[in-house]
């Protein structure tokens, strides 16, 4: 759940008059609201639900002028609870935003921690990169390496399939019972036509068996100019699934042995990283005092 940030009203504050215990009564001045502080939670709110948006957006949708948006946006980033994207200018929450809303949860923690190797991973596999979280009956592309060799442009804040994408197909796999299951209620619960397959427990049945048989998820899909192949696999915590690690390529330049020979060693290595960072930076968060 996302909190919403409401407006402060445009009056100003007036004076008030309180009665102490003995009776006197002691005039003050009622403490005047801070707006510029409204209005920078009202922005990092909204970039939170948002997880990755622009200025232009951000400035449209809380009703702000683009410099007062910009002006929000450096203070936030200089006290570190957003970053910038040089590649593409956007703007998105880090983890100490955690300290401030529920809707940072551990998923996009662990995103953030990929996010983190995700230059020197795209460096050894020039193609597209991609980290995914699960998010409702979908899966919601939070990094993409941006490589000029992907067949289509794909960035943060495309929908994949849960149950046609190879990182759905990943984490249906690799999660645990009650993650799967809860996934799959979703699905069967969508009216969007990829979503029908949850319903055919048989046909999802086969698809799990293969992922694990493969050890990652896989899809193909037709493109104009070659077949892309994507290959993606677990981010996981104990019996979650977090996020996916995920390669595209078309499929006339890599065959599927190459790929599987080449890329994978390289994604679990990082995955493994990043599944120990996440561990590190938990037990950091909850070994640390709280504040009187």
């Amino acid at each position: 759940m996302h909190a919403k940030v409401n407006r402060l009203p445009e009056t100003g504050s007036r004076a008030a008059a309180v009665a102490t215990g003995d009776g006197r009564a002691v005039a003050r001045q009622a403490t005047r609201p801070i707006r510029a502080l409204s209005r920078g939670l009202e922005v990092l709110a909204e970039l939170n639900r948002q997880h990755r948006a622009p200025i232009h957006t951000l400035s449209s949708t809380v009703r702000l002028p683009r410099t007062t948006t910009f002006r929000i946006l450096e203070t936030l980033r200089l006290a570190g609870f957003v970053e910038r994207d040089p590649q593409d200018d956007c703007y998105r929450p880090t983890a100490r935003v955690r300290a401030l809303a529920e809707g940072f949860g551990d998923e996009a923690l662990a995103a953030e921690i990929a996010g983190t190797h995700l230059a020197a991973l795209s460096a050894e596999i020039l193609w597209p990169i991609e980290i995914a979280i699960p998010a409702g009956a979908a899966m919601t592309v939070r990094e993409t390496s941006h490589s000029a060799l992907a067949l289509e442009p794909r960035g943060a804040g495309d929908t994949l399939s849960m149950l046609t994408s190879a990182a759905g197909r990943a984490v249906l796999t690799f999660a645990g019972p009650s993650q799967r299951e809860a996934l799959l209620e979703l699905c069967a619960a969508s009216s969007l036509p990829e979503d029908r397959l949850a319903r055919d427990r048989t046909e999802i049945d086969r698809m799990i068996q293969e992922t694990q048989a493969q050890g990652f998820g896989l899809s193909q899909r037709t493109r104009r100019v070659s077949d892309e192949t994507t290959l993606a696999i677990p981010i996981c915590v104990g019996d979650r699934v977090l996020a996916t690690l995920a390669v595209r390529f078309a499929a006339t330049a890599v065959p599927l042995r190459s790929a599987t020979e080449q890329f994978l060693p390289k994604m679990r290595d990082v995955a493994g990283k990043v599944e120990r960072e996440f561990y590190r930076a938990r037990n950091a968060a909850a070994l640390r005092p709280a504040r009187a």
